[in-house]
């Protein structure tokens, strides 16, 4: 899927390399009035509401051209690494080894968290099981419970939809939840809409998806799923992902981020926009497309970066 926010851009006069304005610098693209393109590339789970904050700052920004699509995030911090896109979108945060990729070709990666996601485990809606822990759901991806019936179900196989290898989410759910392999009966989904679709048309679904596909444009639970509500243990409480009131508590949340190749320059494309998401007016875009807005922790990490441009 490939979200591409295009802006028709007038064209100016080229300057030529080496040509210098009044100062004596060389011209700059975003003060001589050129089109400022960004090119973003990584996570799925991040790709809708990237495209609507991009959406935004371009009906500001009328010179702004910014291209978003999916693939996944590890995909897009390799082509981050590679030199090809301007920030790469992750709902995990860069691997040491990718890291070490980046250094040996002269990038030293700035991490950016831009909102938070309650990544929610959701089933078909005539699925009567309603409450899951955290053990039953790994022992459920893992292919230790093949029946609903054993976890307070029917007598039907389960049927496990998850993401693909190179998606964030699948790293951090099996990382994080699963703490193991995943069942090799696990089919792997390119997205997380595709999980929603398969879920809705599969009565013994169960699938794992970032908070915002679950709900509509104003926050309400979208038909034909069921979102499971989750509990740490036997002992807690079992907790929905969208309970504002219990957030805190909810066991499957994380931060979302951006990496951006170098440090930007100030009057860089890429700070602007940067600066946008992180704004006000940026967040309420977060909230909007279903995620949950930054933390005042996450706001203090990306503040110490912002400084220091």
């Amino acid at each position: 899927m490939r979200y591409i926010i295009l802006i028709s851009i007038l064209l100016l006069a080229v300057l030529t390399a080496g040509c210098t304005g009044e100062s004596g610098s060389t011209g700059n693209a975003i003060s001589a009035g050129y089109s400022e393109d960004i090119e973003i590339k990584g996570s799925d789970t991040l790709l809708q509401m990237v495209s609507n904050m991009a959406e935004a700052y371009t009906v500001k920004n009328k010179n702004a051209k910014i291209s978003v699509t999916g693939g996944g995030s590890g995909t897009g911090i390799a082509a981050l690494i590679n030199g090809e896109i301007d920030i790469a979108d992750a709902s995990r945060a860069i691997k040491k080894k990718e890291l070490t990729q980046a250094k040996d070709k002269g990038i030293d990666p700035w991490e950016f968290i831009i909102a938070q996601d309650m990544l929610s485990v959701i089933v078909n809606k005539d699925n009567p099981v309603a409450e899951l822990t955290i053990e039953q759901v790994s022992e459920i991806y893992k292919g230790q419970i093949t029946n609903w019936n054993n976890a307070g179900g029917e007598d039907k196989e389960i049927t496990l939809y998850g993401r693909q290898s190179t998606s964030g989410t699948y790293s951090y759910f099996m990382k994080k939840i699963v703490e193991g392999d995943y069942s090799s009966k696990m089919m792997n989904m390119e997205g997380n809409q595709a999980i929603v679709d398969a879920v809705r048309q599969d009565k013994t679904a169960i699938g794992y998806v970032g908070v915002g596909y679950i709900v509509d444009d104003n926050g309400n639970q979208i038909n034909g799923i069921k979102i499971i509500k989750l509990s740490k243990d036997m002992n807690s409480d079992y907790i929905s992902p969208l309970d504002k009131t219990k957030r805190a508590d909810y066991p499957i949340s994380r931060p979302l981020f951006q990496y951006l190749s170098k440090k930007p320059l100030k009057d860089s494309a890429v700070y602007k926009f940067l600066v946008f998401e992180l704004s006000e007016e940026g967040q309420k875009i977060v909230k909007k497309s279903g995620f949950i807005p930054i933390t005042a922790e996450d706001r203090e990490h990306n503040n110490a970066l912002l400084k220091k441009i």
